[in-house]
């Protein structure tokens, strides 16, 4: 079916004025009705719901209108989602220096753990898959882990009565020991994931927490097994954090600057 097939109509023309108003105002609704090739009743009754929601304004020229300020907060909060991608990927980037690893942040995004940036290191033998822009299952990867973890009762049993697929022979899908591994990994501020959704490959992830410690992201590396033993799990987690601390110092900085939290902005 072709996208404007799909559309509603209506909302199809509310956009339009945002649109227009956005390359030129004022407008008078004469001149709005004329680009939306629509009566001018029609018109005015778009742009009083427009207003009704502060997404457009009457100008002191009546019968023309402006953009209004609720964009500005809806834009503030895709101006957070950016700044939060853009700090991430700095610190993918430092980490892979580092540790030379393909190294990502994920948030919880719809039950899921969303990677939204990477860094590959520059190995003979590594990790050419691209992970952006991939949900992966919270239940077999470390990320998901960490973000389930310190999710809401409600997400962690939408997860296990949805039934937790095997990935490979390894993935954990006793709803009893995915459980006790939650509560171990709160107690150590870790996650790992043992060839669970991969053959081969382990990572570890850490979480990223914004000032009122709410867990809102979570860095991980991966890497082939032999390079990411269990028996090292512990000492990167430790080099993990040290650059979480960056991440956490943009959150605080960005919050305190903007005058509220952007838990909800990261996916929650």
């Amino acid at each position: 079916m072709k996208p404007e097939q799909t559309t509603i109509q209506s909302v199809d023309r509310a956009a339009t004025i945002l649109e227009v108003l956005s390359d030129e105002a004022p407008l008078s609704i004469s001149e709005i009705a004329r680009r939306l090739d629509v009566h001018r009743s029609t018109a005015l009754r778009l742009l009083a719901t427009l207003e009704a929601h502060n997404l457009v304004e009457e100008t002191t020229t009546r019968g023309s209108y402006q953009l209004g300020f609720a964009l500005l907060h809806l834009a503030n909060s895709v101006t957070h989602r950016i700044d939060f991608a853009r700090d991430a990927q700095a610190c993918c980037d430092a980490v892979a220096e580092q540790l030379n690893e393909t190294i990502n942040v994920a948030v919880l995004d719809s039950g899921y753990a969303m990677t939204i940036t990477q860094t590959t290191g520059n190995r003979m033998i590594g990790l050419t898959r691209q992970y952006v822009g991939q949900r992966g299952p919270l239940h077999a990867t470390s990320t998901g882990k960490m973000l389930l973890a310190h999710a809401d009762q409600i997400e962690l049993e939408r997860v296990l009565d949805q039934g937790l697929e095997a990935y490979t022979s390894m993935t954990i899908t006793d709803p009893d020991v995915l459980l006790m591994e939650l509560e171990t990994l709160r107690e150590r501020d870790w996650a790992s994931s043992v060839a669970e959704w991969e053959e081969g490959i382990n990572a570890l992830a850490v979480p990223v927490r914004d000032p009122e410690e709410r867990v809102v992201a979570a860095l991980a590396i991966n890497a082939p097994a032999f390079r990411l033993p269990e028996s090292s799990f512990a000492e990167v987690a430790g080099l993990l954090r040290e650059h979480t601390e960056f991440l956490e110092s943009r959150l605080s900085l960005e919050t305190s600057v903007i005058g509220g939290p952007r838990t909800a902005l990261l996916g929650h």
